[in-house]
């Protein structure tokens, strides 16, 4: 195998540690991640993705990030260069509930959350700065349009809205 098809190769691992209902095929977790990693330039490397219920979501927010609640997607980025290589936490109740609210179908808001997350693994960044954190979602905007899917920092009607990281 070539260096640059080694370059490009994607080891992707899922888990389904919840049992919720509406959670993406591993194709098409395949194919978001994929797009992701394109979008930053030709990629490769070793993901996994983890789809959990609350209460483990909430036990790495608060160890990792001091915040005792469950949250949508936690990314732990291990290397970005040149290879990436890295773990995404999904909570498939926040998840759910987030799209419900936001008036978009839960594959159109897993994607956004597993697109969100592999740049974070690209080393992209929302929270240090109001630039930095357009520069990201127009990111996203671009990718997910690419792949058949709205703008996801519009709600279901059109007006903008909740969805904000």
């Amino acid at each position: 195998m070539s260096a640059a098809a080694t370059s490009k190769r994607l080891n992707l691992a899922v888990q389904y540690a919840s049992r919720a209902d509406g959670l993406p095929t591993r194709a098409e977790i395949r194919s978001w991640v994929r797009a992701a990693l394109d979008a930053d330039g030709p990629r490769g490397g070793q993901i996994a993705i983890r789809f959990v219920d609350a209460g483990e979501s909430r036990a790495l927010n608060r160890q990792y990030r001091g915040k005792d609640r469950p949250t949508n997607v936690l990314s732990f980025a291990y290397a970005n260069a040149p290879l990436i290589q890295g773990d995404l936490v999904i909570c498939a109740p926040v998840a759910g509930r987030e799209a419900a609210e936001q008036g978009k179908s839960p594959t159109a808001h897993h994607a956004h959350l597993i697109v969100h997350g592999v740049l974070h693994l690209l080393g992209h960044d929302h929270e240090t700065n109001d630039a930095a954190a357009r520069r990201m979602e127009d990111k996203e905007r671009e990718i997910l349009a690419s792949l058949g899917f709205g703008d996801p920092y519009e709600d279901g009607n059109g007006q903008g809205g909740p969805g904000r990281f």
